[in-house]
């Protein structure tokens, strides 16, 4: 990383996602919290007096200020796509909380937005960062699982009636873009297909069964066939009180590693090693506190989007695209429509990008 270099941020979005993005931002070593921008001028005001910024209520002028070099972007889903185009017509680049859009033709255009001005757009799955994750990851890219054969995303979540009925925004196709998959879910689904590789077809059902006033879902089964010709499952929900721990498991002819929130509880291997043993003894636990299952920010903490965000300026410092760039972020996404599209049709659906 090139010695010295500073990025002046800024948060587009003052409500709970933000404070943990400018939680992540000030302990960054090469970043700082420069501004927030948020459309309710009280709020933007409140988050800059507690985290020592610039408030801001009107975006133009936020993008405008020449100190913020990189956005970070918290807003409801559905305005994502036109806070990161706004920031490429002012050469800012730009970080996007999940889902980076709810459209796929929104996502190419933020893209495209970002190629054509020469700025750089990511995505955030925060979830990647946890130690526990990059262990899993490794043991995949290692080939230690064999021919991948299962791989099973289960978010069984919670989320009482007061959750969707505050902000206005919640439950609704036009700016949460889907329900139990779309909000809560993406990250776990965005974690099985990251590793066990492109999924090509869904056959899903949805239903909305315990909350009223919502347009979309809260109960989500769906049966996958993966690029790699392995199969599993994906079900999440808000209906299950009261929530308990997501898991994610992934099998193959040689392994198999089972992870709940940022634990896991089953690391087996046909070939075992010595770290195998230091990673049961260190990681081999179920949580305690389950991250989200009930609450949205119950035990959750700054350092994953800290990780997140550092590793997105080191791409800028090395002039590459980040990890997760919009691309990258866009899997899940089009998973995710995939299903809707399913369960509308009642029948399976091919992906075929």
């Amino acid at each position: 990383m090139m010695a010295g270099r500073k990025y002046g941020m800024g948060v587009v979005g003052a409500g709970m996602i933000g404070h943990f993005h400018a939680e992540a931002i000030q302990g960054l070593p090469n970043a700082e919290l420069v501004a927030v921008c948020d459309a309710v001028e009280e709020r933007a005001r409140a988050f800059a007096e507690r985290h020592g910024c610039r408030p801001y209520s009107d975006l133009e002028a936020f993008l405008a200020d020449d100190r913020v070099q990189v956005i970070t972007v918290g807003t409801p889903s559905g305005l994502h796509g036109e806070v990161a185009i706004a920031a490429a017509r002012h050469g800012r680049h730009c970080i996007v909380e999940k889902p980076i859009e709810i459209t796929l033709e929104k996502i190419d255009a933020i893209i495209e937005a970002h190629a054509a001005a020469g700025t750089s757009v990511g995505g955030i799955f925060n979830m990647r960062y946890e130690t526990t994750a990059r262990l899993f990851k490794q043991a995949v890219d290692a080939g230690r699982f064999g021919r991948l054969t299962f791989g099973m995303a289960y978010g069984p979540w919670w989320r009482d009636q007061k959750y969707y009925d505050q902000g206005g925004w919640r439950g609704t196709w036009k700016l949460d873009g889907g329900g139990a998959l779309m909000n809560q879910g993406i990250h776990t689904i965005d974690m099985l297909q990251w590793l066990m590789g492109p999924v090509r077809q869904v056959s899903a059902f949805t239903r909305t069964l315990c909350h009223e006033r919502i347009e979309v879902e809260d109960t989500s089964a769906v049966a996958l066939e993966f690029a790699n010709g392995a199969l599993g499952t994906i079900a999440c929900t808000t209906s299950m009180w009261p929530g308990h721990f997501r898991i994610i498991e992934v099998s193959g002819d040689r392994g198999t590693v089972a992870m709940a929130d940022s634990k896991f509880f089953f690391w087996q291997f046909a070939e075992e090693t010595p770290e195998d043993e230091r990673i049961r003894r260190e990681f081999l636990e179920f949580p305690a506190v389950s991250v989200g299952a009930a609450n949205p920010s119950a035990g959750m903490t700054a350092i994953p989007h800290r990780a997140n965000f550092a590793d997105f300026l080191q791409a800028l410092d090395e002039g590459r695209e980040p990890p997760i760039s919009g691309r990258e972020a866009r899997r899940a996404v089009r998973i995710i429509l995939a299903i809707y599209e399913s369960a509308r049709l009642g029948r399976p659906v091919r992906i075929e990008d």
